[in-house]
């Protein structure tokens, strides 16, 4: 496999955390802002080197992730982590909650403009043993920070319900959020609802 350009980088990654809708060149091209000529050629490179399937829908042909190749199961785990890497403040002001047992996401304006952010929103995925544990670092982050912590907190099998249903908040979060931490086990969450 070649390397992957950026925007194939971000093709994936759309394609990954938007899990219950269908694109094609078309659709792709407007989230994008690239022609519909150049999203064709992305898809097809893609297609190429087996890390999408696709599918032909009336006229439209549309695309998803082959999630049942390990190599885009690992690629999409490194590109969540790589796009932590570009969240480096909150990996660092939540190192306490980071684990390889837990899914944190941050989303919401705090990532988008944090000095317009009225809070910070955390989505966090935890074993239930867990929670007081989190409660408590939580509290002495909403003791330091400027901002409030408005955190959702699930159980993973929360989480696997709330994504089986479709649920369009937990969707909404998802598109948008980054993945501090726990991003193999949130990609083998994905993987079993993954629709085609």
């Amino acid at each position: 496999m070649a390397s992957l350009t950026p925007i194939e980088r971000r093709t994936l990654l759309i394609l990954f955390k938007d899990y219950t809708s269908f694109y094609n060149a078309n659709s792709i091209s407007k989230v994008l802002n690239i022609s519909h000529v150049g999203a064709q050629k992305i898809f097809k490179r893609l297609l190429k080197e087996n890390l999408l399937v696709s599918q032909t829908i009336g006229k439209s042909i549309i695309y998803k992730l082959n999630l049942n190749n390990n190599y885009v199961h690992q690629l999409i785990t490194f590109l969540l982590a790589d796009e932590a890497n570009d969240a480096k403040r909150w990996k660092e002001e939540f190192k306490e909650l980071i684990s390889k047992d837990k899914i944190v996401m941050i989303f919401g304006s705090a990532i988008k403009n944090y000095a317009q952010a009225k809070d910070i929103d955390l989505m966090l995925v935890i074993e239930q043993k867990d929670i007081k544990e989190v409660n408590q670092i939580l509290e002495k982050k909403k003791q330091i920070l400027p901002k409030d912590i408005h955190a959702l907190k699930l159980t993973f099998n929360d989480l696997q319900n709330n994504l089986n249903k479709k649920d369009k908040v937990v969707i909404d979060i998802i598109k948008n959020a980054i993945i501090l931490s726990g991003q193999e086990k949130y990609v083998e969450l994905i993987k079993n609802v993954y629709l085609f």
